[in-house]
């Protein structure tokens, strides 16, 4: 699977105080918190309930590597839309982009690989295929 075809997930984020520095900015590391949560939101939105995951099939997703351009500042009260989609869909692995707008404006754009590992062994272990055929069926194909 790759980018082309790949369906956009939106998910709101309102900017509390508990997410700025000092500055009165969006603290660098809290985009990462609100792309897992979008992240973990578009799982659920397709059905795929990670604690279930781990239960049923001792696999859980982690995050392998990010990639992140910050571009202009969020402030307190900001209503942010993180949008997410999938560029690859690999054997054991999900390559996202993740863009974090308000009002259009792009402030943080993100590539971020998740791998799906053995939850004993934490090595990379193939995505069930339950979980593959709902990531396939919102490809816009």
């Amino acid at each position: 699977m790759n980018s082309e075809n790949s369906v956009e997930f939106t998910f709101p984020v309102r900017v509390y105080y508990e997410d700025t520095d000092a500055g009165g900015v969006v603290f660098y590391a809290n985009y990462l918190k609100f792309f897992e949560r979008a992240r973990t939101e578009w799982l659920r939105h397709l059905g795929v309930n990670q604690t279930a995951l781990a239960e049923q099939f001792n696999i859980i997703f982690v995050v392998v590597g990010t990639q992140v351009q910050y571009k202009s500042p969020a402030r307190l009260d900001d209503l942010l839309t993180i949008r997410t989609r999938v560029k690859k869909l690999g054997n054991a692995s999900i390559d996202f982009e993740q863009i974090c707008e308000r009002d259009g404006q792009t402030l943080v754009h993100s590539n971020i690989q998740i791998c799906c590992v053995n939850l004993t062994s934490f090595k990379a272990t193939p995505i069930p295929d339950v979980v593959r055929s709902l990531l396939l069926s919102v490809q816009d194909i």
